[in-house]
């Protein structure tokens, strides 16, 4: 994307999430590929996935981490958001073996309506001190399963990264 797209969509992160994205939020969603929704010059939404490794019984996956997720306020319940999911779904389903995304409670349903599953099992980060739960993220991280055999409450583990590892 060019520093235009790169601006707007930050622009339009920090306006979706009241001022509540970090760098590192920011940083998450690059390196990946975006999808946009204009409304004329106006970006009204923005997703991104992200490649990640995530273990689950005893093999590391290639996985889509699904980033960055957000439609104006004054644009929503227009397709936006399901426009930008359905870009993003294609290249999951064309380049990786599942992909992932933590939900916000406001979130979780608009993604199990789009065939996501809960992950029911214990989450955990590959961390540089070792191997550490994250419960705190329990309950709100979902997968698009691939061709992969998941086992849905079993553990699953993320890469390391800074910021929220989920």
């Amino acid at each position: 994307m060019d520093t235009a797209a790169l601006t707007a969509a930050r622009t339009l992160l920090d306006e979706v999430f009241e001022g509540d994205v970090s760098d590192h939020d920011w940083e998450h969603c690059l390196g990946g590929v975006h999808a946009l929704a204009w409304e004329g010059h106006e970006l009204v939404a923005h997703a991104a996935v992200v490649q990640r490794r995530l273990l689950h019984r005893g093999r590391a996956l290639r996985a889509g981490y699904i980033e960055g997720v957000g439609v104006r306020a004054n644009r929503r319940r227009r397709g936006h958001g399901a426009a930008v999911m359905e870009a993003l779904e294609r290249v999951l389903r064309g380049a990786y073996e599942l992909g992932s995304l933590g939900a916000t409670d406001e979130g979780a349903d608009f993604y199990a309506a789009r065939g996501w599953k809960l992950w029911q099992g214990p989450t955990s980060a590959l961390t540089p001190a070792g191997t550490r739960r994250t419960e705190r993220e329990d309950g709100s991280i979902y997968v698009l399963p691939g061709a992969v055999p998941l086992d849905l409450s079993g553990e699953l583990t993320c890469d390391w990264r800074d910021g929220d590892v989920w």
